[in-house]
């Protein structure tokens, strides 16, 4: 059973990750039935899993931030960590295009198993880069009515991802904003409506993951309605259960009938869903598990937010 479980958690990453941009994202099996054009990918993925020891396995489980805008001691510090853990991927920040595509074929070159590379790009790599427009942020985009304007951004997201040689963008964001005080959401939600913010995340899902780049949809379970940053502190959600099923957890489970490929667990507080004293959702068996992957049925990719907040 264990060395199942390291199969699933590590090699899971690999199966979505390397298959070609435009046929393999979407004939992914997610209902635990593989079809037959799946097979040479799952093999493939059977035997660099096999070629692996524990450690490294371990290590597929990891991915730390990078940039292209530091020095060369950033650099020699990612390259010593790909070779010497094994890392699972990179996500990269700040920086710029071209800086960034020489830095991804490097680091691709060192790794021994390839890199799983992401960015967090929500409205775009201008977000992140120092040279490339922005997208409409969520908040914009949530009051306007033509959904289908928003599956055309997440299309041209796509395609400047893949030029980049990036297989997934850390959004959408799908949280609803229910609180006016929320000091970290705000503009990167689509409003405040449940239907309206589902309709929008699945357009912009959609956007990506019909054109070869996997969506995540976060802060699962929802990061609404909270007074405080989970950059700081562990926000405190008093809901009862069957509000959060109502509000927080209605455009997720939207997104997983339009087969959303991955999602990210938040560190949230949250008494109704954990009654283990202060145990942030990100570790909880009872939300990951039971909740997520039992109750609501999803078999795609689950990240927790970064580790260093």
């Amino acid at each position: 059973m264990r060395n199942w479980l390291w199969k699933i958690a590590s090699l899971s990453v690999l199966a979505l990750c390397f298959t070609t941009p435009s046929d393999g994202l979407n004939s992914l099996p997610m209902d635990g039935e593989t079809e037959p054009e799946n097979m040479d990918m799952l093999n493939w993925v059977d035997s660099v899993f096999n070629s692996l020891n524990e450690e490294e396995r371990l290590g597929q489980l990891f991915m730390i931030a990078a940039y292209s805008n530091k020095d060369q001691n950033h650099v020699n510090e990612i390259t010593n960590l790909i070779e010497k853990e094994n890392l699972g991927g990179l996500i990269f920040f700040q920086g710029g295009p071209i800086r960034q595509a020489r830095l991804t074929n490097y680091y691709q070159s060192k790794a021994k198993t390839p890199l799983f590379l992401a960015m967090d790009a929500e409205w775009g790599l201008g977000m992140r880069f120092d040279s490339i427009p922005d997208f409409p942020k969520a908040m914009t985009l949530g009051a306007i009515p033509d959904t289908q304007l928003i599956y055309e951004m997440g299309q041209e997201m796509a395609r400047q991802f893949k030029e980049l040689g990036m297989h997934i963008n850390f959004a959408p964001v799908v949280d609803v904003n229910s609180n006016p005080d929320n000091p970290v959401i705000g503009y990167r939600s689509f409003g405040e409506n449940p239907q309206a913010v589902a309709a929008r995340s699945v357009a912009y899902m959609k956007g990506l993951q019909d054109h070869g780049v996997i969506a995540n949809a976060k802060h699962f379970p929802g990061h609404g309605d909270t007074e405080s940053d989970s950059h700081y502190s562990l926000p405190l959600i008093r809901h009862p259960e069957q509000r959060i099923w109502e509000v927080d957890l209605y455009p997720y489970q939207q997104l997983f009938k339009e087969n959303l490929k991955s999602v990210m667990v938040a560190h949230l507080n949250i008494p109704s869903l954990e009654d283990a004293g202060n145990k942030p959702t990100s570790l909880s068996k009872k939300v990951v598990t039971d909740l997520l992957q039992k109750q609501m049925n999803f078999k795609g990719l689950i990240f927790t937010d970064a580790l260093n907040m």
